[in-house]
């Protein structure tokens, strides 16, 4: 049976959960394809989930927020998102991942930069395979209906309101 997985809030962690499901299934010898969407992809678990064996697929960049864009531009990005969204799907279908960790759609999709008929088309596809983990803000009720696991990771305390700024090895 597979399973979703969605990691979602305002706090920080929801990544750093996924990405640990990832080593844990890497731990047992089983493919994990790792999908980053919004991130340019020089996290420090991406090099060590990497040697472990991990594919790092990337999403491609949106160069503006959807309200940023005119129709035309719109048009233009949603044709570009589905074809990559083919091709994951793609490459889905070829490594059969016992875990896909689709870093950030929520997030992607809350802002309409993956439309939710793409997003959900492309969890469908990695459930056929094993489980997935969708990580990232603003996860709508659709996808809580879908899901398996809902965990909401609250902010309480970051040291960020203390004007401590983003540390390698920790927040990347």
């Amino acid at each position: 049976m597979n399973l979703l997985h969605v990691y979602t809030g305002e706090g920080k962690g929801k990544s750093t959960a996924a990405m640990g499901l990832a080593c844990r299934m890497l731990g047992h010898d089983r493919p994990v394809i790792i999908i980053q969407f919004m991130k340019p992809g020089t996290s420090g678990e991406l090099i060590s989930l990497r040697k472990l064996g991990a594919i790092i697929y990337p999403a491609p960049a949106q160069k503006k927020f959807t309200f940023q864009m005119d129709e035309e531009e719109l048009v233009q990005a949603g044709k570009e998102m589905k074809l990559a969204i083919d091709q994951m799907i793609e490459r889905i279908d070829e490594v059969k991942p016992a875990l896909t960790v689709l870093d950030e759609l929520a997030t992607a999709m809350s802002f309409y930069l993956v439309p939710k008929v793409d997003g959900f088309r492309l969890i469908d596809a990695a459930l056929k395979h094993g489980d997935v983990a969708v990580t990232g803000r603003g996860a709508g009720e659709d996808l809580f209906e879908k899901a398996n696991y809902v965990s909401i990771i609250e902010a309480r305390k970051h040291p960020f309101e203390e004007g401590i700024s983003a540390r390698k090895g920790i927040e990347w």
